[in-house]
Order: structure tokens, then sequence, then C-alpha cells
């Protein structure tokens, strides 16, 4: 079988249930339906090759197979696997600032945290996750907002090359003279051509950040909304800011709070930007100017059940609150045993945005300047659903809780002619469609560059987890 072969090939760098460095991998999943999964095998390669390698090795055999990282997925299946291989990616860490220091190369399995840190003295930063202890590799292909998307766009739109293993066991360079077609589609196209071993991405100068935060009860959620749509919506949108309204719903004690993260990628102390919200009474209220490796550097989540669902529009204060109560009356009256943590929030997808993939080779997002229902809007709203929850006999209520919220908004949101069909991939649930939500244009280019680059299907069909190509 193909672990087999692969320990004739490479040794101690396979490992078997019950072994340490197997239990570490499986331990390392934040979403309990992660590991709940059992491999065969891990194989964690410690360079592109062996990633060329291992492709070469598995897929003669017939051998189903995931790709990890660093585990932050919800669903089972995305970067786990039943019986066949999981190729466990976080051994490959290499990060190299060209001598220019316009470019970082940076490890598909490197940590953001270890990006920032190894940047912050030389001064420049690159467009990557909030949460410094998310994988390099999954946002990246999944689009990526940070908080510099106002200034560099999404994160996959500052990358200049890709390093790639294609089903052939080929190591390829996708950029915009070499392979452009891929090195597009490769920006939101998830994993579905290969494994990219290396990011090679464009840098930009940058110190300190200020970051405000902020907790209101939820009664002030009006003025909240208020405040969110009018930094978001500026004529004049202040490109170094970030804000993220972000709502939390504890089920045991029936109660909502609301957190703001409100950051500014310059040192400013109080940023005048950010005025109308924290004017707003609270519970809480603090600035500091800190760097953006400190701020990043977030506690590990513990390994609990996982949901993600995700939706785009563009709101008024009116639809947002409308919003709430959809998630309140869907959430209110779960029950679990050890409670459930329902996490929503909307963040700014300002359409400045938008416009940088026509300056950086394109992307496969779908979202322009120029979308809009007849007006183009100033900027989209990205709402991320998610739960956390440890009763397994709940997870089907929660789930489907999930769901219904999703579809409620959305129909509200189409009926008010605000909604977007785009899902952001790294907030959606397994359950969405999301490569088609980037359009039929999008999707045919897809199509195409997956036919070229893996001919057999091998990721389409032998890599069964993550967003797929439509049929």
């Amino acid at each position: 079988m193909a672990c087999d072969a692969l320990a004739a090939a490479f040794g101690q760098q396979v490992s078997y249930p019950g072994q340490l460095a197997y239990n570490q991998s499986q331990a390392s999943f934040t979403s309990t339906q992660e590991a709940l999964l059992s491999p065969a095998c891990v194989i964690r390669p410690t360079c592109a090759q062996d990633v060329a390698s291992i492709i070469s090795t598995i897929v003669p055999g017939g051998c189903d197979f995931a790709v990890k990282g660093h585990g932050h997925a919800a669903d089972g299946g995305f970067a786990n696997i039943d019986d066949g291989v999981t190729i466990d990616m976080t051994s490959l860490t290499m990060l190299s600032l060209s001598d220019d220091g316009a470019v970082v190369s940076i490890g598909a399995g490197s940590k953001w945290i270890d990006v920032y840190t190894y940047l912050d003295p030389y001064n420049v930063q690159v467009a990557g996750g909030r949460n410094g202890q998310v994988g390099v590799g999954g946002l990246m292909v999944g689009g990526g907002i940070s908080h510099f998307s106002a200034r560099a766009g999404w994160s996959c739109d500052n990358v200049v090359n890709f390093e790639v293993a294609l089903a052939s066991g080929e190591l390829i360079n996708a950029n915009k003279s070499q392979n452009s077609d891929l090195w597009r589609a490769l920006k939101g196209g998830g994993n579905n051509f290969g494994i990219v071993t290396r990011y090679d991405v464009a840098t930009f100068a940058q110190g300190d950040i200020s970051v405000t935060l902020t907790m209101n009860d939820v009664s002030q959620r009006s003025a909240v909304f208020d405040a969110f749509a009018n930094i978001a919506n500026a004529p004049d949108f202040d490109p170094y800011t970030a804000l993220a309204v972000e709502m939390y719903f504890n089920s045991t004690s029936k109660l909502w709070i609301i957190a703001n993260e409100a950051v500014y990628t310059q040192p400013v102390p109080n940023p005048p930007v950010y005025d109308e919200l924290v004017a707003i009474p609270s519970i809480s209220s603090s600035n500091k100017i800190t760097t953006l490796p400190a701020y990043a550097n977030s506690s590990a989540i513990p390994q609990t059940y996982w949901l993600y669902a995700s939706a785009t529009f563009a709101p008024s204060t009116s639809f947002m609150l409308e919003t709430f109560d959809i998630w309140n009356n869907t959430f209110f009256p779960i029950e679990a045993a050890g409670g459930v943590i329902w996490f929503c929030h909307f963040e700014t997808v300002p359409t400045v945005m938008t416009a940088y993939a026509d300056e950086t080779g394109g992307n496969v997002l779908g979202l322009s300047p120029k979308d809009g229902n007849g007006v183009a809007p100033r900027y989209y709203i990205v709402m991320l659903i998610s739960a956390f929850w440890t009763d397994p006999t709940q997870t089907q209520a929660i789930q489907d809780a999930g769901k219904t919220a999703l579809e409620k908004v959305r129909s509200a949101a189409k009926s008010k002619g605000v909604g977007w069909e785009f899902q952001y991939l790294n907030y959606a649930g397994g359950f969405q469609d999301v490569i088609k939500s980037y359009g039929p244009e999008n999707v045919e280019f897809l199509k195409k560059v997956s036919k070229k680059y893996d001919p057999d299907r091998v990721f389409q069909e032998r890599v069964p987890g993550g967003f797929k190509l439509p049929a």
C-alpha cells in the first residue's frame, strides 16, 4: 500500500497510529471533526522535492490523500482523511527575504506569527492572516483578508510566485511570466490544482500599528452598526483602517456581547477614524501602539467541534440589525451540554481592496469595484457565523442552526437587493458551493486550468477535502 512505499522511501518521516509524530499531527487540528479521522499514515515532507516525490509515490497506487497545514479548517476531511495518507506540511517553514527586501519566500508549512516575527526587524511586512496561529498555506489559496487589505488587496494578490508540486510529480513555478494561468487560478482556487510548497510574497514598509479594542453591551448594537457603516463607507476611505465587529453568544448564560477590533496600520494613538465607535458607551475600551507580531501572537485555539458559514452583502444598519435578529432567533433556543459559543462577525471588504487584483495579475474571486446592483458600493461586508462546542450529541442540531441562519440571511439580503453570490472560502462551511460563487466565467477558467495541469483529476477525485470545482 501507499504507506509501505512511503516508509521505504522516507523512513521516519512516515508515522503510524499510536506513534508520537502521528499523535502530534492529530492533536494539532483545531477542529474535533478533523481529529476524529484516522489516516493510515502521516508523512511530513521536509522540502519541496519531498512533496513532489510523495505525490509520485501515492498517485500510481490509487490511494486517496489529504494535505494539512496548521489545521484551522472546521470541516472534517478538509485537511485529514480516513484510511488514506495525510501529508503534514508543517515542517516546510523556510523564510528568506530577498536582498532588496521586496519579496519574502515563505515555506507553505509556516504560521503567520513566524512570518511577522521574521520580517519585523526589517521594517517590512506582508498581508497575511489576522491570527498569527493560522497557517500560511490555506489562507493564501482561499483569498486572505488581513489588517492591510485596504492597502494591499487580498493576501493572494500579493503572491508574485507559487512553487507547486503537480499531480505528475513535477515541481514548477507559477508567476506572471511562467504558468501565469495557474498563478491566477491559485489566487482563490483552493486545493484544486496541486500542492503549493512555497509562496513568494511582495512586502511593503511597515512599522508599529495602533490597536483599539472596545466591548459593548448588545443594547448598543444599533450605534455600533452605524459607526461600522460610517467608517467603512466613508467617501474617502482611510486605507489604514481594518475593522471587525464581533458578536459572541453564550448558550448557557443566554447573553450576547459585542467586541470590536479596530486596527490602524500606522502608529497613531487613538486614531480619529474610530472616534464614533469609541464614543459609544462601552464595557471596556483601550488603545495601544504595538508591533504586528506582538498583536498577532494569539493563544492557540483548543480543539473543539467547529462550524463555519459565510455570506457577503452590501449593508445598511437596518440590514445588519435584521441579520442580528436572525442570529438571535435561531441560536437562542439551542441547548448543549457544556454549552455552545456562537461567534458571529462583520468584516469590511472595501472596494479599494478589490481593485488590487487588476494591478497584480488578477484573481478568481469574482469581486471587483464594478460590482453592485446598478450602483457600486464603496465596500462589502463579509459575514462569518461560527460555533464552538464539545458535546458531540448536539453536532447535528448546531450545524442545522448554522445553516438555517445562513440561509435566512442570504435570502433576506437577496430580497432587499443587497446580497452578493460571493462566498469567502476561508470562512465558508463545507456545505457551501464556494467556487461556483466566483461566477461562471471564473469557474470555466478554473476548469480549463485544472484540465491543463491535472488532466487525470487527481486533486478533484483523490483529494476529497476542500471546495472542489463544479462538475
